[in-house]
């Protein structure tokens, strides 16, 4: 039985081992320290052959909970919502299960997010459909911190939630969700839930798609009340969009460019708790779809920009990245790894200081 019981053990240590990445300590800023602090797969083997579109929440008993598409392959009808839990206690993340599925067996899932209200349930959003012009919003519901997930409902018709980054509470409660639509041109909106079983609202779209093409936005906070959304753009030798609100998201300024190039790839953003917005993005100029590089800056403004570290540098795709600010202090990053596995890098946002990004150009100094 010990023999058995020793064998135990050294598998469990290489199944750790294996989940980490061996780069942890390859990217420093240009202070020489590396923000970067640790680095895991959530998964190395899992039921499906490609994943992608992570997110990312932390529960209200500290766990953090991760979730993707996953299936045979992107538009596939066996794909389906994976979940997973990082509890505070083991630090250990739970084997990818299934947490949402279409209405039609024919028809795949979409871009999950995650959100934990600061009253009330842990929120999965997702989308069902053949095709985004196509898609419905699906809303499930955790009572549990992410162990299960119950009370599944499709989204009133023309809502789909957020549809790929996290929403954000407005001081009154209000949650205010960035989303966007393909159907007629890339196009932005926002869509307002007072409360889970109230009336929803939205806007207009805020771009007619044809000056710019936008989607995918995520909403920053500043100190002076204005709300600043960025946008993935259509056209994948541009930049990254913004636009700017006055009055909580119901209205927005004109779509216009900002120094940081956007290939036609997602990215994600935080507003940290010191006010600082940190920003997750490809930071390439290349040909539409090149996703091998993938970047983080920081502002103290969401104008000017620092660049903090480079995530990935090497052959194959790395995109779609979710962050957050937990409870401790520290940023979380989950991200798409090659469409095999969901990748999670913490970072220390006391080491986030960087090198100044001028004229849309990475420093050679921040790896």
């Amino acid at each position: 039985m010990k023999r058995f019981a020793l064998l135990f053990v050294i598998l469990a240590l290489c199944t750790q081992v294996s989940a980490q990445d061996p780069d942890v300590s390859s990217s420093k800023n240009e202070t020489g320290d590396n923000p970067i602090i640790g680095a895991e797969f959530i998964f190395t083997s899992a039921p499906f052959d490609s994943c992608h579109a992570s997110t990312i929440a932390q529960a209200k008993d500290g766990s953090l909970v991760a979730a993707w598409f996953g299936g045979s392959s992107e538009g596939a009808d066996d794909v389906a919502i994976w979940t997973s839990r990082k509890d505070a206690q083991s630090g250990e993340w739970t084997p990818p299960v299934v947490a949402g599925n279409s209405d039609n067996e024919d028809e795949p899932c979409w871009n999950p997010v995650l959100f934990q209200p600061s009253d009330g349930p842990l929120l999965l959003f997702y989308k069902q459909g053949r095709k985004i012009a196509q898609w419905q919003g699906v809303l499930l519901i955790s009572d549990d911190c992410g162990k299960t997930w119950k009370d599944r409902r499709v989204l009133p018709e023309h809502f789909i939630g957020p549809v790929k980054n996290k929403p954000v509470e407005l001081s009154d409660g209000t949650i205010l969700c960035p989303t966007s639509t393909e159907h007629d041109g890339w196009r932005v909106h926002f869509e307002f839930i007072p409360a889970l079983d109230k009336t929803w609202s939205r806007t207009d779209a805020i771009n007619n798609g044809k000056e710019f093409g936008a989607i995918q936005p995520s909403i920053l906070f500043h100190n002076d009340g204005r709300l600043q959304a960025l946008c993935r753009n259509k056209d994948g030798n541009g930049k990254l969009l913004e636009t700017w609100s006055d009055d909580g998201g119901r209205t927005w300024s004109k779509l216009a460019p900002t120094p940081l190039p956007n290939p036609c790839s997602g990215t994600d953003a935080v507003t940290l708790k010191d006010g600082r917005q940190l920003l997750v993005y490809n930071h390439t100029n290349r040909t539409t779809g090149n996703r091998s590089i993938l970047n983080v800056a920081i502002s103290d403004d969401g104008v000017s920009w620092n660049a903090i570290c480079v995530l990935e540098n090497s052959p194959g795709e790395y995109s779609y990245p979710s962050v957050i600010q937990t409870q401790d202090g520290l940023v979380h990053i989950v991200y798409t790894w090659k469409r095999e596995r969901i990748k999670h890098v913490t970072l220390d946002p006391s080491n986030c200081l960087g090198a100044a990004i001028i004229d849309g150009v990475w420093p050679d100094s921040v790896k």
